[in-house]
């Protein structure tokens, strides 16, 4: 990853920080996007010190897609051009359908999936310039279905799945790749929702095939191998980090 600049959306949050400095490691300059000032807070003092890569911290609501995007010319033009682009940032409301409002399920797409989208149409010219580009969309488990109260979550994290596919055809002649993540249950804040997190945890190890819960260094191995140069060959795939709980 050395001399690469990487765009990364939840770059601080509970599965984006292990991948920020998993990637700083390996010589990248991460782009990280997050608006929780806390956690940012976090990244910062864990990046200190790790090398020979470096970190650029750009505190932005992806909410406001104006905004963003103006934000992303400003860092490419700063920056000179993303190689990779990391889709991670999301929101994870719980409760039933009937209860959503069409404004909450549009909020939704707006955070999980339109974000990605302006980033992606932000770093694709100089991806197309250059002959290279890596694009790694976060997915879910919950796509295979099982999960009741988070439709517009599932419904999201399906369109990535989709994008990722139908960029991966329209972008392999550039060079791009485009492929996803699809992480099973991993102990972070989204776990907040389950009223009884001990149960939670138990019905998980039950259903996985590896017995343990799985860790943000595992999806920030799985992301790191598809943003290398070696993985330039696969494209338009849905990896699933799940310990064996889906198969497919």
């Amino acid at each position: 990853m050395k001399g690469r600049t990487v765009l990364y959306t939840g770059a601080a949050g509970g599965l984006g920080l292990d991948t920020t400095l998993l990637l700083i490691e390996r010589g990248a300059h991460v782009i990280a996007l997050d608006n929780d000032a806390e956690k940012i807070a976090r990244l910062v003092a864990a990046a200190q010190g790790r090398g020979p890569g470096r970190l650029t911290v750009s505190q932005t609501d992806l909410a406001d897609l104006a905004g963003l995007r103006t934000a992303l010319d400003a860092l490419v033009q700063a920056h000179g051009g993303i190689d990779v682009v990391i889709n991670n940032a999301a929101v994870y409301p719980s409760k039933p359908f009937e209860d959503y409002t069409v404004e909450e399920h549009q909020f939704v797409q707006r955070i999980n999936v339109d974000a990605g989208i302006v980033a992606v149409q932000a770093a694709l010219p100089a991806m197309r310039a250059t002959g290279f580009g890596r694009i790694v969309n976060v997915s879910s488990i919950t796509i295979s279905g099982g999960w009741a109260n988070l439709s517009p979550y599932v419904a999201s994290k399906a369109a990535l799945v989709g994008l990722t596919r139908a960029w991966a055809r329209e972008f392999g002649a550039w060079g791009v790749t485009v492929n996803a993540i699809a992480p099973g249950a991993f102990p972070t804040d989204a776990e907040k929702i389950h009223p009884d997190p001990a149960g939670y945890e138990r019905m998980v190890l039950d259903v996985q095939s590896i017995k343990r819960r799985g860790t943000a260094t595992d999806i920030a191995h799985a992301i790191a191998f598809f943003a290398a140069e070696e993985a330039g060959f696969i494209t338009g795939q849905t990896l699933h980090v799940n310990g064996g709980w889906t198969m497919s």
